[in-house]
């Protein structure tokens, strides 16, 4: 089996336990392939085509998307033609290829969904991926000048970047529209359903690579009728809040549980109240952190692996206070990787390391 693969087959196996389905352009990404910037300047419309952005060239695409058909039609898994639309006024098809084969393209469009789900849910999850995408504008980061009308704009004024250029909301025709911070979900929801028109609100976090989302522009009248609508349940709302958040609470401590067996599993010398911290750091809901990652959700052995070392790192080695003392955080990690070592040996064996907290 090469190299590649095997990387297809294992990021296709985390896809699919992960959201039931197994998508190439998904794959891309977990290769590595396809960061975030550059994804949504393609559903964006602001490049021909996929293969453009990607670095690697069309012959490798082709060989990544076979090896994944090839493993879902092993997994007995469903193929399903979607429609893949720019992110643009005019809907229009987005291309993968710089020559455009039908083959290939139809090649790239089909998802795989898992053959657990019900009829139901497979129905559901269709009409999601076949949706148009929503209108995005974007903060822009410095002073910009209006492709329409020339007018010069400052930093973080909304625009609609089109390929001739960022349009301020004038030009877009989205100046009638309010702006509804994000924050309250009921809020935003009805008021999206309620407006003809909704543009989503994004703006690139550089430390996480991806778009997040801001708010959205909505007509005035929908948001103030989706006003009324959530006052006129408030108190409902409060209490399915409160029942929530004790769900998601026990879901918490049952995931976190299982993180630390893992832990244990792996490293049977490290200590159980050190498992249990570790897993509970590492599993928070909403940190960003290893563990609520894809792999971490799954629990990947990579995964665990790599919160078991970040907690080594800051507890049982000097690292924290040489980086404190102005040491490159390169030249720090280099200068106690033994120590990290050790620690690791020792709680891969019944007998523990001496010492460790």
């Amino acid at each position: 089996m090469t190299k590649l693969r095997q990387r297809v087959i294992d990021a296709a196996e985390t896809a699919l336990a992960r959201q039931h389905y197994a998508a190439p352009v998904e794959l891309f990404s977990a290769l590595g392939w396809l960061p975030a910037s550059r994804a949504e300047e393609w559903r964006s419309g602001r490049v021909p085509c996929l293969e453009h952005v990607l670095p690697v060239d069309a012959g490798k695409l082709v060989d990544a998307v076979s090896y994944l058909r090839d493993w879902a039609t092993a997994r007995g898994l469903t193929a399903s033609d979607t429609a893949y639309l720019a992110r643009t006024r005019d809907n229009r098809n987005l291309r993968f290829t710089a020559d455009g084969d039908d083959a290939v393209e139809r090649l790239f469009r089909t998802h795989w969904m898992s053959p657990e789900l019900s009829p139901k849910r497979l129905e559901r999850l269709r009409a999601r991926q076949n949706k148009a995408p929503d209108l995005t504008v974007t903060p822009a980061e410095q002073a910009w000048t209006c492709a329409g009308c020339g007018t010069s704009a400052d930093a973080g004024e909304f625009r609609l970047v089109e390929d001739t250029g960022p349009l301020c909301l004038t030009c877009a025709d989205f100046d009638h529209l309010a702006f509804l911070p994000a924050g309250d979900a009921a809020l935003s929801r009805r008021a999206k359903k309620e407006s003809t028109l909704c543009v989503l609100v994004v703006r690139f976090n550089r430390r996480r690579k991806r778009y997040e989302r801001q708010g959205i522009l909505v007509e005035p009248a929908a948001l103030d009728r989706a006003e009324e609508q959530c006052l006129a349940d408030e108190d409902l709302r409060a209490r399915r809040r409160v029942r929530d958040a004790e769900r998601r609470a026990a879901q918490d401590v049952e995931f976190q549980a299982r993180f630390a067996a893992e832990i244990v599993r792996l490293y049977p010398g490290c200590p159980l109240h050190r498992a249990q911290a570790i897993a509970e750091h590492a599993a928070t809901r909403g940190s960003g952190r290893v563990g609520r990652s894809a792999e971490g959700r799954t629990l990947g052995e990579e995964a665990v692996r790599l919160a078991v070392i970040a907690s080594v790192r800051h507890l049982d080695t000097a690292y924290d206070d040489l980086l404190m003392s102005g040491m490159p955080r390169a030249d720090t990690r280099d200068r106690i990787r033994s120590d990290i070592d050790r620690v690791l040996r020792g709680w891969e064996s019944a007998g523990g390391v001496e010492g460790t907290a």
